[in-house]
């Protein structure tokens, strides 16, 4: 049984596109498919009219780390390592020198409200500000997309406000967000919405759009898109799991060159 059914989906620069559905229906195999956590086994997928369904695993590596930024709901960051350090390995294989590296996680954190938390154990965080250091931390590699699976899921009501009115200014900023949630009052901040319903995506409302895209998901010429292989049903909400086991191998592979 395939996660997702044969389906077209375009994502524009600037766009703010939320994800919704029951669980189990496809929505976390869906922000994978696109973050390139898994690879479809059918159809293409287009970024910059690169199709990155059909490159290699380390050029993958390379775009998804030059495109992308991760949040998820449980956060995801190591303890007895400083909000800071947290931050500052997100960045671990992306080039950058390892003052460059401090200097960008102080000022992602500054950006999100924690200038003065930096040294903070994570463990001693609430669960808005570790949100927010998980934020920073995507964000610190300058992504062109940010991934958002569930981001307010294990929050408050004021955090959760706290939390999307920060991703609000992110996208104000120019940065594209995709957003996974089940909660009404979540999906009401995208200017697009669409429905994953037993691996159907449909969309349901949306603005207009420019002329061109950037992001493009296209069927094969016969008509049919089909994922399987990783992108099977057992995938669905593990989003997480791909990430940091992707982020392992790119770092070997850095150290190895």
């Amino acid at each position: 049984m395939s996660a997702l059914k044969p389906t077209s989906l375009d994502i524009e620069p600037g766009d703010y596109l939320v994800v919704t559905g029951t669980s189990g229906s496809g929505k976390s195999t869906l922000l994978n498919l696109i973050g390139l956590l898994d690879t479809p086994t059918g159809g293409r997928y287009l970024i910059h009219g690169v199709d990155v369904a059909r490159v290699s695993e380390g050029e993958r590596c390379a775009i998804r780390g030059r495109m992308f930024g991760f949040v998820f709901q449980a956060f995801h960051l190591l303890p007895a390592r400083s909000a800071l350090e947290n931050v500052e390995m997100g960045m671990l294989y992306n080039g950058r020198s390892r003052l460059e590296r401090r200097r960008v996680a102080m000022d992602a954190l500054a950006r999100v409200g924690l200038a003065d938390r930096i040294d903070a154990d994570p463990r001693s965080l609430s669960g808005g500000e570790r949100q927010r250091v998980a934020i920073a931390r995507a964000v610190a590699g300058s992504p062109r997309v940010l991934l958002c699976d569930e981001p307010t899921g294990n929050l408050d009501s004021v955090n959760t406000r706290a939390v999307l009115d920060l991703i609000d200014e992110l996208h104000r900023d120019g940065l594209t967000v995709v957003l996974v949630t089940h909660d009404e009052d979540v999906a009401r901040r995208g200017k697009r919405r669409v429905v994953v319903h037993d691996g159907q995506v449909v969309e349901v409302s949306r603005v207009a759009r420019a002329s061109w895209t950037s992001w493009v998901w296209r069927p094969h010429a016969s008509g049919r898109a089909t994922w399987s292989g990783n992108a099977r049903r057992p995938c669905c909400g593990i989003g997480a799991d791909h990430y940091l086991r992707r982020l392992a191998r790119c770092l070997g592979r850095r150290r190895s060159s």
